[in-house]
């Protein structure tokens, strides 16, 4: 049954390659659980609700992509939409927490109807080929980044704005973590460079273990109130009545204080931001696992689309913000993961961590890390299929690939990419390769820039 749902031979993977790729990509992402809640509750909203929201969010959009799209892609409340949600609409901005959810609510249904046309799949189309490859490295060094920040690795600095972690005079927390990170590192290397099956869960796996050891010998000392919590899980329950505090409250928003300007310059926020993040992550995660055809197009992409936006009404009538495809996925699809099985495990895997949520937050940023820094290492090298020899091509994809871990977005990477190649090849003289699709992007991402 499995084989003839999720056409198992034809994608060169089996029941097992699938499994380890789908509790690998909800390993990777199962800091969301707590970090989500965490940013949220920051707008008043109750954060055990959020919690379960999450879960149902994520359980709902990652069994969809499985079931309507057949792809290894995990959706979950997005990084950055959450932050916007809290501090920019909720905060500075000063709208209710109702008021936003509606936003993203708006936002899903106009992404399910653009879903259901081919607008968004004559995006996905119109973004040229070396434009892909740079999105793909660029978001390999984007999660490397992201690695190694929860590896306490990279540490914010005033002078240099990122510098490395101070060894010595964190020892006990930022230290022995940056350490044990890269010891996992360098075990997830190592196996697979001897073609270990499973060599990246194992890493997360491995440095966790190491985690519980260091604190068992005290050389890990838990810090709660700076961040660094106990690394053995706790067996509790969820308060699952919490739900009702969020549950369905997009519906009753009160408006009376919001102009309708207002809310559209919300509403295009979220639009736009997810709609190229979402982009981004299929592009690069697609183009790295060899899925896209001859000529660099995703198979089943509407559907693919139409998962993440049923995901994000639907996260929105539970209580979260955006939920969008995860770029996390790339760690599954490292495993060898290719098809929707891989996201079936990792949807209930969400569905189960409602139930045992303690457990799974308990996994630690510096196990996580190793994963995500040597998945970058995976999607970094698509780079090399840029043909650098002509300028007007490799330049657009380079700054897109090197602006995504710099400013910290795929959306504004792309958004990079795509003005430099309308530039460049206007003014080089080669417009003819262009399509009108991308001259329209160009303009909307200036607007924006000027706009928004």
């Amino acid at each position: 049954m499995l084989e003839k749902f999720f056409k198992l031979n034809e994608n060169h993977t089996t029941v097992r390659t699938e499994v380890i790729g789908g509790i690998t990509t909800f390993m990777t992402m199962a800091y969301i659980l707590a970090v989500n809640p965490s940013l949220l509750s920051a707008s008043g909203m109750d954060a055990t609700a959020v919690l379960i929201a999450t879960c149902l969010a994520s359980f709902v959009g990652t069994l969809a992509m499985a079931l309507l799209a057949n792809y290894p892609f995990a959706l979950a409340p997005g990084m950055g939409l959450n932050a916007y949600f809290a501090f920019t609409v909720c905060g500075a901005m000063g709208y209710s927490w109702q008021v936003a959810l509606m936003a993203v609510f708006v936002e899903g249904i106009i992404f399910i109807l653009l879903s259901l046309t081919n607008v968004r799949e004559a995006i996905f189309n119109a973004i040229p080929s070396t434009l892909k490859k740079g999105v793909s490295a660029g978001i390999g060094l984007f999660i490397a980044f992201i690695g190694l920040q929860g590896a306490k690795i990279t540490v914010a600095n005033d002078s240099t704005l990122v510098s490395y972690v101070d060894f010595a005079g964190e020892w006990h927390t930022k230290g022995i973590c940056a350490v044990l990170a890269l010891i996992g590192l360098f075990i997830t290397a190592i196996l697979y460079i001897k073609g270990v099956k499973g060599s990246i869960l194992i890493g997360i796996i491995a440095t966790w273990v190491l985690g519980m050891i260091a604190q068992a010998a005290g050389i890990y000392v838990v810090d709660a109130e700076a961040g660094f919590y106990s690394l053995y899980p706790t067996l509790t329950f969820t308060d699952f009545s919490a739900l009702g505090l969020t549950f369905g409250q997009c519906f009753k928003a009160d408006f009376s204080n919001v102009s309708p300007f207002n809310f559209i310059v919300i509403l295009l926020s979220f639009l736009f931001v997810d709609i190229f993040d979402t982009l981004g992550t299929l592009i690069g995660v697609s183009s790295k696992a060899g899925m896209l055809d001859k000529d660099d197009k995703l198979p089943r992409i509407k559907p693919a689309l139409l998962a993440d936006a049923i995901a994000t009404s639907a996260g929105a009538i539970f209580g979260t913000s955006t939920t969008t495809t995860f770029v996390e996925s790339s760690a599954g699809v490292g495993e060898g993961a290719r098809t929707g099985l891989a996201s079936v495990v990792t949807g209930f895997l969400f569905l189960i961590a409602i139930f045992f949520a303690p457990i799974f937050t308990a996994i630690p940023g510096f196990a996580t890390a190793p994963a995500l820094i040597f998945v970058g290492f995976l999607m970094v090298s698509s780079i090399l299929q840029v043909n650098f020899e002509d300028a007007s091509e490799a330049i657009p994809a380079y700054l897109c690939m090197i602006a995504m871990p710099m400013v910290y977005s795929i959306s504004e990477g792309i958004a990079l990419g795509v003005i430099s190649y309308v530039i460049i090849n206007v003014v080089c003289g080669k417009a003819k390769k262009i399509t009108p699709l991308m001259y329209v992007l160009a303009v909307l991402f200036v607007c924006k820039y000027i706009f928004l």
